[in-house]
C-alpha cells in the first residue's frame, strides 16, 4: 500500500488531499484495498457508482464494446451515441443531447448554449445569475458561476458577467436580473455546498421569472440527478423544466462522461456546426456504458428503491439527530443527505474510515452521504451503527 501511495505522490501534481488507502476492486456497496480491508461505501465516488461494483451486465457490455471499437471521433457515427442520446432523452424529456468527458464541460457547454441562444436572438443579453454556495466545476467558465470566493480567488478574473443570488431567495435572484442577463443556473440541490434542496417556491419563482424576461434556466444535476434523490432528475420533483441542463457522474456508473441538454426551441437558436466540439465526448464506451446504465435504471425502477431506501436512511438520520449532543441538523433528500455536525467534520470522516465506513464531507461543516443507490436497508443499518459509534 505504501509504495503505490510513494509512487502516487512523487508522479501527479499535488492537488488533492487523499486519504491513506489504496483500494483496489470492488463488490456491491463495498470497497476492499490492497491489504484486504473492506469499506462499506456511502460516498459512491462522489455520488458516481450508482449501481455500486461489479454490475455483471454492465461489465459484461463495456468488454464487449471494448473488444468492438472504442473511439473514433465526432467525423463519423457510431453504433452507441444515437442509443445514449435517445436514452438520455427519454428520462430527462429534453430534445437534443451533446456528450462530454466531465461534469465541468457539461457546465462549459451549457453556458456557450445559453450565449449563443441570446447572440442568435439578438438580444445583446451575456449575463448570467448563479447562486451563492453553489457548485459547478473547476475549469474557468464553471468555476466563475461557482458561488465561493475560495474557488474563485486564485484564478481571477473570472468569466465576466456573473452575478451571484441567494438560493432560496427570490428576491434576491431579482435584485440581479438586468437587460442583459441570459441564464439563471442552479442546482435543485446543491452538493458541495452544504446539501441545501431548492424549495418549491423558489424553483417555480426561477422558472416564472426566466418565462416572463426571456431567460433561460440552466439546471445542474450532474451530482443531485439520475436517481439520487427519489426523481430521476431533481427538477422533475418541482415541475420545472429547465431550458439547458447538465448532467454527468452516475449517467456513466462509473466511466467518465458528461452531457448536456436542451429543448428544441433551445437548440434551434444555439449551437451550430463549428460552435462546440469535444474528440472524446459521445464516444462508443461512454456511450456504451450510459445505454446501459439507463436501460439498468428503468428495468429495475432505481427511482422507487430510492425513495424506499431514502425515507428509511432519512428515519434513521432524524432520530439519530434528534438524541446527538454533536449533529446539528440533517438536511437532504433521498440518497443524498448531509449532517451539519458541531466538530470539525475531519475527525469523523477518519473516524468512520478507520472502522470501514467511507463517507465525505461537503461545505458548512456537513458529514454528506452519496451511497450507491443500490443500497440496502441492512447496509444503512450498519452504516448507522458505526456512525453512532463515532458521534462523540
Amino acid at each position: 500500500m505504501n509504495q503505490y501511495i510513494e509512487e502516487t505522490k512523487k508522479g501527479l501534481v499535488h492537488t488533492y488531499n487523499r486519504f491513506p488507502v489504496v483500494l483496489e476492486r470492488g463488490e456491491g456497496v463495498y470497497l476492499y484495498d490492497t491489504e484486504g480491508k473492506r469499506y462499506l461505501d456511502f460516498a459512491a465516488g462522489i455520488a458516481v457508482c450508482g449501481l455500486g461494483y461489479g454490475n455483471q451486465e454492465l461489465n459484461r457490455t463495456l468488454k464487449e464494446q471494448i473488444d468492438a471499437l472504442t473511439h473514433t471521433s465526432n467525423l463519423y457515427y457510431n453504433t452507441t451515441c444515437g442509443k445514449a442520446a435517445g436514452a438520455l432523452k427519454r428520462i430527462t424529456g429534453m430534445d437534443r443531447v451533446f456528450f462530454t468527458n466531465s461534469g465541468t464541460e457539461a457546465i462549459e457547454g451549457a453556458l456557450k448554449a445559453a450565449r449563443k441562444y441570446a447572440w442568435k436572438k439578438g438580444t445583446g443579453r451575456y449575463e448570467f445569475i448563479a447562486m451563492e454556495d453553489s457548485f459547478h466545476g473547476r475549469s474557468i467558465g464553471a468555476v466563475s458561476v461557482t458561488g465561493s470566493e475560495a474557488y474563485r480567488t486564485p484564478f481571477e478574473p473570472m468569466l465576466p458577467g456573473v452575478r451571484f443570488a441567494k438560493f432560496n431567495d427570490l428576491e434576491s435572484v431579482k435584485a440581479q436580473i438586468t437587460d442583459r442577463t441570459c441564464a439563471i443556473i442552479l442546482e435543485p440541490l446543491q452538493g458541495e455546498g452544504g446539501i441545501h434542496p431548492a424549495s418549491q417556491e423558489f424553483m417555480e419563482g426561477i422558472r416564472e421569472i426566466c418565462d416572463k424576461e426571456g431567460i433561460l434556466m440552466i439546471c445542474d444535476e450532474i451530482q443531485c440527478g439520475m436517481g439520487r434523490t427519489g426523481s430521476m432528475f431533481a427538477w422533475q420533483a418541482y415541475g420545472t423544466k429547465p431550458d439547458i441542463m447538465a448532467m454527468a457522474k452516475a449517467i456513466g456508473s462509473g466511466i467518465p462522461v458528461g452531457a448536456f441538454a436542451m429543448t428544441e426551441e433551445t437548440a434551434e437558436y444555439s449551437l451550430e456546426p463549428g460552435d462546440h466540439g469535444t474528440t472524446y465526448g459521445g464516444n462508443p464506451l461512454a456511450c456504451a456504458a450510459v445505454a446501459k446504465t439507463v436501460e439498468i435504471f428503468e428495468r429495475e425502477d432505481i427511482v422507487s428503491h430510492v425513495r424506499k431506501a431514502g425515507a428509511y436512511l432519512t428515519e434513521k438520520l432524524d432520530a439519530l439527530t434528534a438524541k446527538s449532543d454533536v449533529i446539528e441538523e440533517r438536511r437532504g433528500i433521498g440518497l443524498i443527505q448531509g449532517l451539519k455536525v458541531r466538530k470539525p467534520v475531519g475527525e469523523f470522516i477518519n473516524k468512520a474510515l478507520e472502522k470501514g465506513l467511507l463517507i465525505i464531507s461537503a461545505k458548512d461543516n456537513v458529514i454528506r452521504l452519496v451511497p450507491p443507490l443500490i443500497i440496502e436497508e441492512k447496509h444503512i443499518d450498519e452504516m448507522m451503527n458505526i456512525l453512532e459509534s463515532i458521534m462523540k
